[in-house]
């Protein structure tokens, strides 16, 4: 299939710049794969779709502030990098970052952030030319003055700066999960956001079981897919885990004849990189390049609950393996017509 299959119109003030008052608050588009029709209802009536017995997967990644902004030496002009992968054939803090301007970072360049005591020094590119592959020095935990240097690497499409206007605060709060636990992802497996305490609770007392796997999102998730032909892409591997009790929890739902509800297209990934042929889920820990596209026979997830992607994205492509691009492009046009909020900060769609 061509990625130009995978496209739809979206005006650009459907994009959600803002996170809404409340996380649980979004508008939820339920889909059927067996009538093949949706529902239009409310992100907090997610308990009142699902039944006694079946599992809801979240993954419970957190996003750290990977975006730096900082001063080449010895001109102090402007640069910005978005840490995209920590590099472990090297010494220390080295990574792999995309830059602006990419073009100035030439071999032993330092680099200066905030007053001085995070630095780095360029020491290659890629083989692609695309990223630069630099070594941190910090003057006391590298990790915390990531916290204190760092910005939220918000997506493009926020066209906003996440320190304007107090958003800075607003974007390290509501762009992360309430269950994120562990630090590693450049971006947030953004169905989770819509999650609250008090909805946790709800689905509990329906007898709903919640377990939790990791994939730290990274650059593969997002990059845009290059190949017309989806034959000739591949997403960028992303490390994952999964524990041994969320593995069991998720293998006692098939038993008991419940249904797993994979939250986000990450918690998909993981799972079906993880389960065998007969859809049992093994623990441990890895790394997963699955590229999911039609035809893909899902071995691991019976429902997924997300939120609408870009056009001519992997994850429309993934979605649209899961549930049929006829039926996910139909719905898009719904939910553009019915004035949804699309992406990251977004509503959600809940397919079954």
């Amino acid at each position: 299939m061509l990625i130009s299959d995978f496209d739809y119109e979206l005006p650009e003030e459907l994009i959600a710049q803002h996170p809404l008052a409340r996380r649980d608050a979004s508008r939820m588009l339920v889909v059927s794969r067996a009538g093949g029709g949706w529902r239009d209802r409310a992100f907090a009536d997610l308990p009142e779709e699902l039944r006694e017995g079946d599992t809801i997967v979240v993954n419970n990644t957190r996003v750290f502030p990977a975006r730096l902004v900082g001063r080449r030496e010895p001109t102090g002009g402007r640069v910005e990098l978005l840490l995209v992968r920590r590099r472990e054939d090297f010494d220390g803090e080295t990574w792999e970052v995309l830059a602006r301007p990419a073009r100035r970072l030439d071999v032993g360049m330092r680099l200066t952030f905030g007053d001085g005591r995070l630095s780095a020094e360029t020491l290659s590119a890629t083989e692609d030319g695309t990223r630069r592959v630099l070594r941190f020095s910090a003057e006391g935990d590298f990790r915390a003055l990531l916290e204190e240097f760092g910005r939220m690497p918000l997506p493009p499409y926020i066209r906003r700066e996440s320190d304007d206007l107090d958003s800075g605060a607003e974007d390290r709060e509501r762009y992360q999960t309430v269950y994120a636990s562990t630090a590693g992802a450049i971006a947030a497996p953004t169905a989770g956001l819509h999650f609250t305490p008090q909805v946790f609770e709800a689905l509990r007392a329906r007898g709903v079981r919640v377990a939790e796997v990791t994939l730290h999102v990274g650059y593969g998730t997002f990059a845009p897919v290059r190949a017309e032909d989806l034959g000739g892409h591949r997403v960028a591997a992303e490390h994952f885990e999964i524990g041994e009790h969320a593995a069991a929890e998720i293998d006692a739902t098939r038993v008991r004849g419940g249904r797993v509800v994979a939250v986000g297209t990450t918690t998909v990934r993981a799972l079906e990189t993880a389960a065998d042929g007969g859809g049992r889920v093994s623990h441990g820990r890895g790394e997963t390049g699955l590229t999911i596209t039609p035809g893909y026979r899902f071995r691991a997830v019976d429902a997924l609950l997300t939120n609408f992607h870009l056009p001519r994205s992997s994850l429309l492509v993934l979605v649209s393996a899961f549930a049929g691009r006829e039926l996910v492009l139909a719905a898009y046009r719904h939910a553009v017509a019915g004035r949804y909020r699309f992406y990251s900060y977004g509503d959600c769609m809940l397919i079954l």
